[in-house]
């Protein structure tokens, strides 16, 4: 009866080993392959082969089209010793790769010969359990957890449209989460606020916000500022996080968040509804237009009321808010195909989704060719003059 040994042996014979300093001198030559770690996940914790993709043997089969999407892609997979890459190589070569090799020695010679070892932060079992659905996702994976995990992102404001996007943030890992709002909880905002109950009504909306999201994730960590943001000291908070939210609901905070985040390099993902209508976009600063270029000067008083003065449908801003939550993790991820440039507007009534491309403005006193803002301005006076 044939060995493990012998049918090893066979396969060996036929498929394509590669030593540990041929792969390495393929990275430094920034070759076109696909790099491939199939071991368990206890076995990276020791280090890997930096860039290398976390695999694992279990899933080679079933994943390692969201890795090589073309049959002739050169693929190398490693294990331990060379062994589960060996008849690994064989099995993707029976799925119908026609570039696949075997690292010689595994990472084990990989280790003794010297060469680069990275290491890697991981998931605690219960951030395992938690996020298992985003695991699961090529396009996010432990990896992309981390990143989420890893990042800050100010909301500016706790009402409609914050509201969502705090939810789904917190519920989806982001692992700083700062909240700027001066207002207190009011009855008429419990139709659409839902980060705000009941027994919230005249309490910090910043406070009640903390307690609705460290119900939804215990494992993050929110940042309350119970105030509003002025001139004075909106760079040095925006300075703090990656990714600016603004769900506020007036003009001068508009077009002064827009400045700071232009001025910072900081994206801004950007909301607003009115009755049945609500609209996002992101403006990303050098990569496409800003507010001031949809938006060149402010509106005249009374020519675009606020919620509280015209009304605004109790589950719009959950539209809305969640767009804006989905862009957000878009950019932490770099995935997908951000709102940059574009406008998507959304129709309650006619339950109508509408992309509109938006250009830079090359006379943008902002963002053009020869901006005349240059540091932050007096908003509430700017956008009194719109009335003249």
């Amino acid at each position: 009866m044939p060995s493990f040994q012998d049918h090893l042996d066979a396969i060996k014979a036929e498929i394509e080993e590669i030593s540990p300093e041929e792969v390495q001198q393929k990275i430094e030559n920034g070759d076109d392959f696909h790099l491939v770690d199939i071991r368990e996940r206890d076995e990276w914790e020791n280090g890997f082969v930096p860039g290398a993709n976390l695999l694992g043997r279990g899933h080679l089969e079933a994943r390692i089209g969201n890795i090589a999407f073309n049959a002739d892609d050169e693929v190398v997979l490693y294990c331990a010793g060379g062994v589960r890459s060996a008849l690994a190589a064989a099995s993707l070569e029976l799925m119908g790769y026609v570039n696949v090799k075997s690292m010689e020695g595994g990472f084990s010679k990989w280790a003794q010969s010297a060469l680069p070892v990275a290491t890697r932060r991981s998931l605690t079992t219960d951030q395992m359990a938690r996020y298992s659905r985003h695991l699961l996702m090529p396009e996010v994976g432990e990896e992309g957890q981390l990143k989420l995990l890893d990042a800050k992102v100010l909301l500016i404001g706790a009402g409609g449209l914050g509201s969502p996007t705090a939810m789904y943030l917190a519920a989806a890992g982001v692992g700083t989460i700062g909240i700027v709002d001066g207002d207190t909880v009011d009855m008429s905002n419990l139709q659409r606020q839902l980060l705000h109950r009941e027994d919230s009504v005249g309490k910090p909306k910043v406070d009640s916000a903390e307690a609705t999201l460290k119900g939804i994730n215990s494992d993050i960590t929110i940042h309350k500022y119970n105030y509003r943001i002025d001139s004075d000291n909106v760079m040095a908070l925006f300075a703090q996080y990656d990714i600016v939210v603004d769900g506020c609901d007036n003009f001068p905070t508009r077009y002064l968040v827009n400045d700071a985040c232009y001025m910072l390099n900081k994206p801004n993902v950007h909301g607003s509804i009115f009755r049945f209508e609500g609209q996002v976009t992101v403006f990303k600063p050098n990569e496409g237009p800003c507010y001031r270029c949809l938006y060149p000067e402010p509106p005249p008083p009374g020519m675009a009321p606020s919620c509280a003065e015209a009304g605004v449908l109790g589950v719009l801003p959950g539209i809305v808010g969640v767009a804006q939550a989905i862009e957000t993790i878009k950019l932490i991820l770099n995935i997908g195909q951000p709102l940059v440039g574009r406008l998507l507007t959304f129709d309650a009534l006619a339950m109508n989704f509408r992309p509109l491309n938006i250009r830079r403005d090359h006379d943008c006193p902002l963002c053009g060719t020869h901006p005349t803002v240059t540091e932050l301005i007096d908003y509430e006076h700017f956008c009194s003059l719109a009335a003249w």
